[in-house]
């Protein structure tokens, strides 16, 4: 395995599978280190594409591109976890890779990730793999009322499905194609929380301060730091992640989603091998954010303090926020917005604004929580979000 050591000097090319938002965050803090990036994303016009050094228009999976991104690159990373792993492992044949193919294919499947997390000692959601129609008749009935969820390439509430009883799952997993799922039992839930892990190659390991996060139709729509638990609860979700991340020998920014029960207990809902929607945060109210940390583990560098100087509420801006009430495109009130002095806010570059498209979001700091709180408040009003 390739690992850059020594660090690999400003100047040098980094690589990028992945052309989105996270991706777009990644090269600026690339390029504020000094360093040059080379995205590869299939779409013309891409938010990372846009603001890269270099764009190779390629498939993922297309082997001449990768092996192009090997030849012009030290170190590549990805800002999905849905990039082939087997991708992942044709750069590490001629350049650093992080995060490792290994650990990106347990976030991948459902049912890896699910046994995995349970393996290392931490409790997940009561869960009964689905690899066929017949796997549902044995599906205990403890699990209804539960969630059915495809076991790969599912994200922001997509590929899921609330199932009563063995008849309802039977129909959803008709309906996802018969593609291997997972049953998960539905449970009861006070809150959700993430911690976001910046860990080295050198095993240094990092963790931002928990999120609270509150989701709408399956997407992130505030996340509001520090989170409003108990401190032993917060001190295990972190104790949790960074286990995790050492377990999984991972090298890179990984965030691990909780479920917080209305008991107390914790649960893993997953992992996403790369930096997260509720770790934005980081750009505006700590010392280091972690796509500072992305490349700084990348290129082989200490990480950077993860302290918090402020607390922080950021919000989702969905598409959604482009249309009145009347159906009408229009641009939102940015003046709104930023009339409010300690509004701190980030578009990504795309054109087309669609209902439930991440478009941009807004992190609101001060001296309090509730001042936090209360200007977005203000915000999420002048830009019509629930």
């Amino acid at each position: 395995m390739h690992t850059p050591d020594p660090p690999l000097p400003p100047g040098s090319w980094l690589g990028l599978l992945g052309g989105g938002q996270l991706g777009r965050m990644f090269c600026m803090a690339a390029q504020t280190l000094g360093y040059r990036v080379c995205v590869l994303d299939p779409a013309a016009d891409s938010p990372a594409g846009a603001v890269a050094d270099r764009h190779l228009q390629a498939g993922y999976d297309d082997p001449a591109a990768l092996d192009e991104l090997a030849r012009a690159c030290r170190a590549a990373t990805t800002e999905f976890e849905n990039v082939p792993a087997g991708s992942l492992e044709r750069l590490a044949r001629d350049c650093v890779v992080s995060p490792a193919a290994a650990a990106v294919a347990v976030a991948q499947d459902r049912i890896a990730e699910k046994a995995f997390v349970r393996d290392a000692g931490i409790p997940v959601a009561p869960y009964w793999p689905v690899l066929a129609q017949a796997d549902l008749a044995g599906a205990p009935d403890g699990l209804f009322p539960g969630i059915l969820k495809a076991a790969r390439l599912g994200y922001d509430g997509k590929g899921q499905a609330s199932v009563a009883d063995h008849v309802a799952a039977l129909a959803a997993f008709r309906g996802f194609g018969g593609v291997p799922c997972v049953l998960e039992r539905r449970l009861p839930l006070a809150t959700e929380c993430s911690v976001v892990v910046a860990r080295g190659f050198d095993g240094q390991a990092l963790a931002w301060p928990v999120a609270e996060n509150e989701h709408r139709d399956g997407i992130l729509a505030v996340s509001t730091v520090p989170a409003r638990l108990e401190p032993a609860l917060a001190a295990r979700a972190t104790e949790a992640a960074l286990a995790l991340a050492r377990r999984l020998q991972y090298a890179g920014v990984l965030c691990v989603e909780f479920f917080v029960l209305r008991d107390g207990s914790l649960v893993v809902n997953e992992l996403a091998p790369r930096p997260h929607n509720s770790g934005h945060y980081t750009l505006d109210a700590c010392v280091t954010s972690q796509f500072e940390q992305q490349v700084r583990v990348l290129a082989g560098l200490p990480l950077g303090s993860v302290r918090q100087h402020t607390p922080a509420v950021m919000l989702n801006l969905l598409g959604d926020c482009w249309f009145g009430p009347d159906g009408q495109r229009r641009e939102p009130d940015w003046r709104a917005v930023l009339g409010r002095p300690r509004a701190k806010l980030h578009l990504y570059g795309k054109s087309d604004p669609r209902p439930g498209r991440k478009m941009g979001h807004v992190t609101v700091v001060a001296d309090s929580l509730a001042e936090c709180l209360a200007d977005a408040a203000g915000i999420a009003s002048a830009l019509g979000i629930r």
